[in-house]
């Protein structure tokens, strides 16, 4: 048990370093919980719940993952690269693609929602 809740310290310390040292990750946090914010005030369903959080912990693992590759990348081979070029930009990549599907859900999710919120503001 001491080893494993050594592992999920050094866990949490990853965590903390990517939220306090990268902009990519306060940038995520920040819209992460605007985006919890909007889930209740509308008050979304369990299901449209599981869809956003999923959404919210695949960006931020990719982010997570990303910013490992091109930490470790820079460390090894510092000089420009074209293999580890590609091998950050793939990674790069793949959190674009997660940043997409997640707003193509969360526009499905959200955007009835803010439509009828903007029809009864107006009126």
């Amino acid at each position: 048990m001491r080893r494993f809740l050594t592992r999920v310290r050094y866990a949490l310390q990853g965590w903390a370093a990517f939220f306090r040292h990268e902009t990519h990750g306060q940038i995520q946090a920040i819209v992460s919980v605007c985006i919890v914010a909007a889930g209740f005030y509308f008050s979304i369903t369990i299901t449209e719940w599981m869809l956003v959080l999923f959404c919210i912990g695949l960006v931020l693992a990719l982010e997570m993952v990303n910013t490992a590759v091109e930490k470790l990348a820079d460390q090894t081979h510092p000089e420009r690269h074209p293999q580890i070029g590609l091998v950050k930009d793939v990674a790069a990549g793949a959190v674009l693609w997660a940043s997409l599907v997640s707003v193509i859900i969360g526009i499905l999710i959200f955007w009835p929602r803010l439509v009828q919120w903007w029809q009864e503001f107006q009126a």
